[in-house]
């Protein structure tokens, strides 16, 4: 079955790359994926696919009945994009200002898009029933996964299984991780109330721009000097806003940033000691301040018997020419929590031409990727689930 899976995949591939530069074309924004949501339904209702939609929100779940009873696996694919304008000189530059994929999420969608169309295709030789997942809001939380699994989008799913199209590996190379393989992705705001004034009287003042700036500091020692070196941590500060006149002291600064970690304790450590430190630099400068920590996703951490089953499967795809274990990942993804409810894992598909020697990152304005790959995605989840299904 496996050998006409591919063989179906590789004839749309074409439909694949066009839906994809659609896709890239017309953007939307976390929570907003109106169209898009609309678009993929659309498809799935023209292939006479059962489809759902507005699944916890935008998200969309098709379902492909196999002619035989067995178990039921799911695959998802995200479809939002990024606040970010599109730099890229290509037919298929984003249509939206200040909007665009830089991510990989137009060729999940596309992958799973055409997956789904090929599985429908020969879904008498399938035994059991797979679930196609279109989540939306991947990029921003509380996410779009939290509310389409409390929506039943994994009620009667046995396991599950996504990948991540990754555009700084070369494709044809798989990358996979048994446990954790990305990291819990936290958000934090610190306000800093001083009190302003003139800029040539900076003694009647408490400044809070250099208030800010020594925690912006301070904050740095955190995971030098109170998180064990053995336990991967990350404190950034991404946003510093103090908007004032040249001439004018602030009496304002605004601190926003996230927190990255794997363990729990670690976790709750951190979220404890920014107030301490925050607390203590505003104490020594005499000011106020405001905090807010908001968890976000939780650390993905994937199965060890659907990690194994992903890395003999890519011993089957012929395009695959590297299979490599990977430390985790700083990155945060909301299909952890997928995984705190089935079994599953996650996986990252090379998605970076050989004739490009050094690509662009994710979420970078000139982000692209090799569409090559999203075929070899497509084999991948296409594979994993009817593996799962017959094993």
């Amino acid at each position: 079955m496996n050998i006409r899976l591919y063989e179906r995949l590789e004839a749309y591939y074409d439909e694949m790359v066009s839906i994809r530069r659609y896709l890239h074309q017309h953007p939307e924004l976390s929570f907003q994926e109106y169209q898009t949501a609309k678009y993929i339904a659309d498809y799935y209702k023209a292939l006479h696919v059962p489809v759902q939609e507005q699944v916890g929100g935008n998200g969309v779940v098709a379902k492909i009945h196999g002619g035989k009873p067995g178990k039921t696996v799911a695959l998802r694919a995200d479809f939002d994009a990024l606040p970010i304008q599109d730099e890229k000189d290509v037919p298929y530059k984003s249509t939206v200002p200040g909007v665009m994929h830089a991510c990989g999420h137009d060729g999940h969608t596309a992958s799973l898009l055409v997956l789904g169309k090929v599985l429908h295709e020969i879904r008498e030789e399938i035994a059991g029933t797979i679930v196609l997942i279109h989540q939306h809001a991947e990029e921003y939380a509380p996410g779009g996964a939290i509310s389409m699994i409390e929506a039943g989008c994994l009620e009667g799913v046995d396991a599950i299984f996504g990948t991540h199209l990754w555009a700084t590996e070369p494709t044809g190379k798989i990358q996979y991780r048994t446990g954790p393989i990305m990291a819990a992705a936290d958000r934090f705001e610190i306000t800093i109330k001083g009190m302003g004034g003139h800029g040539a009287e900076p003694h009647r003042t408490k400044d809070a721009i250099v208030v800010a700036s020594q925690l912006v500091l301070a904050l740095q020692q955190i995971v030098s000097r109170r998180v064990n070196p053995l336990q991967p941590a990350v404190v950034s500060v991404g946003s510093f806003i103090a908007d004032n006149a040249f001439n004018i002291i602030a009496d304002t600064a605004k601190l926003i940033g996230t927190v990255r970690t794997f363990d729990e304790a670690v976790r709750d450590e951190i979220e404890k000691e920014i107030e301490r430190i925050t607390k203590g630099v505003c104490l020594a400068a005499d000011c106020l301040y405001e905090y807010t920590y908001t968890k976000g996703y939780p650390p993905v951490v994937n199965h060890e018997e659907e990690t194994k089953l992903i890395v003999d499967i890519a011993k089957q795809v012929s395009e695959v020419t590297m299979i490599e274990e990977v430390e985790p990942r700083m990155g945060g993804e909301d299909f952890a929590y997928y995984l705190q409810k089935v079994r599953g894992t996650f996986f990252f598909t090379g998605a970076k031409a050989e004739e490009v020697s050094s690509p662009f990152p994710h979420h970078h304005p000139r982000f692209d990727f090799d569409e090559r790959a999203m075929l070899i995605a497509a084999k991948m989840l296409g594979t994993a689930a009817l593996s799962y299904l017959t094993k």
